[in-house]
């Protein structure tokens, strides 16, 4: 196994909890046993490549963890229930949780890891939905590997800050998964889609549309039903998230020295400029006018 972390210029060994089932690792260290007083302490985490005959199996585990597949596929069995493990499946565990983590021989996993502790360790995880035990997605599967990176490049560096800096990095990180979860259960597949499908008409026409019966319309949804699936996806209306992309692109039209209230207004779709001034300040707490005086 090629191991990443070293220590006074001597190779430094995983601790026992890792599995050397893995052909490659960026690993980093801090506190193996830091005060159980502490808030939130990250213990250590990583990017580990596994071997085809990678498994791991145990009781139990002294620290809480979130792991994230980035690559590859496997299985994970958690408190006696098997989930596949695909890119963007994340899993938590921690202290009285039994973990089987298997990889696909032909397609072997390579996942990112946090281990961690603290007061609130498991208040955090049960803040994203992700309590010990429980498996998840992202959507897009990729949303959380530059966060991850990170993480890990700042337990790397390991100077005077790291510990704290790591700490906030980890609520990060369940901000980030709280955000962009995606559901498992095939029920809430179809659901799903077609908030996915309305955030995307959204994204893509915001600046002529004006409504959110404009929206449903469009999307062939019920009104009361696409708001229902906002709050539930991504805790905001659909016009919210309308008016929100109004407001960032506007914003960045203020910003050219010639632009006009008025003709920024036209280009994101509102007719008069007052309603628009009232939007921006809504949106961003300033009127479009004391904007422009800070370009």
């Amino acid at each position: 196994m090629k191991q990443m972390r070293f220590l006074a210029g001597q190779a430094w060994n995983p601790p026992a909890f890792f599995s050397p089932q893995v052909s490659e690792a960026k690993r980093f260290y801090l506190d193996l046993n830091p005060s159980r007083n502490r808030r939130l302490a990250v213990v250590c985490g990583g990017l580990e490549r596994a071997t085809p005959e990678y498994a791991i199996h145990r009781a139990t585990f002294p620290f809480f963890c979130i792991e994230y597949v980035g690559r590859g596929g496997g299985m994970v069995r958690l408190g006696g229930r098997s989930y596949a493990l695909q890119p963007g499946r994340l899993f938590a565990y921690g202290p009285d949780i039994r973990q089987d983590i298997e990889s696909d021989p032909a397609s072997p996993l390579v996942k990112y890891f946090v281990n961690f502790t603290g007061t609130a360790a498991r208040d955090l995880l049960r803040g994203c939905g992700l309590s010990p035990g429980r498996v998840s997605s992202m959507f897009p599967p990729n949303e959380l590997e530059a966060l991850f990176s990170e993480l890990i490049d700042c337990g790397v560096r390991n100077t005077a800050n790291t510990a704290g800096l790591c700490a906030k990095l980890l609520e990060c990180l369940a901000l980030k998964i709280a955000d962009s979860h995606a559901p498992l259960a095939k029920s809430e597949a179809l659901a799903f889609n077609t908030y996915q499908h309305a955030l995307r008409h959204i994204q893509e026409h915001f600046r002529r549309l004006k409504s959110l019966q404009q929206i449903s319309a469009e999307c062939r949804v019920d009104n009361a039903y696409l708001c229902r699936l906002f709050r539930r996806f991504c805790h905001q209306s659909p016009y919210q998230h309308l008016q929100r992309l109004k407001m960032n692109q506007a914003a960045d039209l203020l910003r050219k020295p010639a632009a006009l209230v008025k003709q920024v207004a036209e280009e994101v779709g509102f007719t008069d400029p007052f309603q628009f001034s009232r939007a921006f300040k809504r949106v961003f707490g300033t009127s479009p006018d004391a904007f422009r005086r800070w370009r």
